[in-house]
């Protein structure tokens, strides 16, 4: 069976395995205050060119979502998302469960527009019964997106410009950063998300790490007792020196970036052979994740022997389903998948 269902169906990248038997028996301090969290956090500064950057360690994207937007919301406060976004539909009331509302707007290929954010909030403060709504709080956006759609450089400025206008944070979701980032098509550098984003996270996730979601506070904004806001979620991890040590490796030697680009390289591969072989795109995404439209019986026929993610019906006859590569896809399984096609 081959499986190109999600980017994280395998473990950990070996430096990180190496590194954690390596380290296995020295005696940290706990929660995140051993030298090795400091040194990641570090590394992390530098990469994103923001010294004063504030780094904290969390375990996985929904739980770093969540933690996130209730630290930075007022309990009169939601969160402004595409339709489309992660915290709207794909995690299961998270951000509602923490009393905040998710606001809707309208996605373009997963993106949200930076005029039409401007609408929504306009049309909210000319409303003379605005007290008694949902205050939007903050900007949520992911990038890559759910449909591995990218920003550009001018339109995270556009919607960092925004945000500034009404003196709200934009908050960007970045659990598959690196494939972002070192995708073909991009003009966004880490730097830049830095520059544009109040907060963001670089996710270790399903970029090669066990576990771990790095949050960035970029501009001395972090909420006021953030550690104990995560300990109140009960996310704070007493052997915090796993997440330390995980992303300390990643951001090291520019490992991160370079097991990104493979799992772009092999998102290319795995285009060109659908391309080649007639199949319909859903959209054209840049990243690791990739869309295509596969009769519902060829569908049925290639799962017994491939695993990919159900996205949603085109008609009765048609499905879009999602191919995604990863940090350890290997060229022979692009090659069978091929034989195959």
């Amino acid at each position: 069976m081959l499986h190109f269902e999600c980017d994280y169906t395998e473990g950990a990248h070996e430096k990180i395995l190496q590194r954690l038997v390596e380290t296995n028996m020295e005696q940290l301090s706990g929660y995140g205050s051993d030298g090795y969290c400091e040194s990641a956090k570090l590394k992390i500064k530098e990469a994103c060119q923001c010294p004063d950057a504030q780094v904290h360690f969390l375990v996985g994207g929904t739980q770093t979502n969540q933690i996130v937007i209730a630290g930075m919301l007022n309990n009169y406060e939601g969160v402004v998302a595409a339709e489309t976004g992660h915290v709207n539909v794909h995690e299961a009331g998270a951000i509602e469960y923490t009393g905040h509302k998710v606001l809707e707007i309208p996605q373009h290929e997963g993106k949200i527009d930076a005029q039409e954010l401007d609408a929504y909030i306009d049309s909210f403060y000319q409303d003379e019964n605005h007290e008694h709504m949902v205050f939007p709080g903050m900007v949520y956006i992911s990038h890559p997106t759910e449909y591995g759609t990218l920003y550009t450089k001018n339109e995270l400025s556009e919607i960092s410009d925004i945000c500034k206008k009404y003196e709200i944070p934009l908050f960007l979701d970045g659990a598959r950063l690196g494939y972002g980032l070192m995708s073909l098509r991009t003009d966004v550098s880490l730097a830049d998300i830095a520059e544009y984003c109040d907060v963001f996270y670089i996710g270790g996730t399903k970029v090669g790490a066990l576990c771990g979601e790095a949050v960035v506070f970029t501009k001395g904004n972090t909420p006021k007792h953030f550690l104990t806001t995560i300990k109140q979620h009960g996310a704070l991890l007493a052997k915090g020196r796993l997440l330390g040590i995980q992303f300390d490796t990643l951001f090291t030697d520019d490992l991160y970036m370079k097991i990104s680009k493979h799992a772009i390289d092999m998102a290319e591969k795995l285009k060109g052979i659908f391309e080649k072989k007639g199949y319909p795109f859903f959209l054209d995404s840049p990243t690791n994740q990739q869309f295509v439209i596969l009769e519902n019986k060829r569908m049925e026929e290639l799962g017994e022997k491939v695993t990919f993610s159900f996205w949603e019906n085109v008609d009765d006859a048609h499905t879009v389903v999602r191919f995604a590569t990863s940090w350890a896809t290997k060229q022979e399984d692009i090659d069978k998948l091929e034989e195959l096609l």
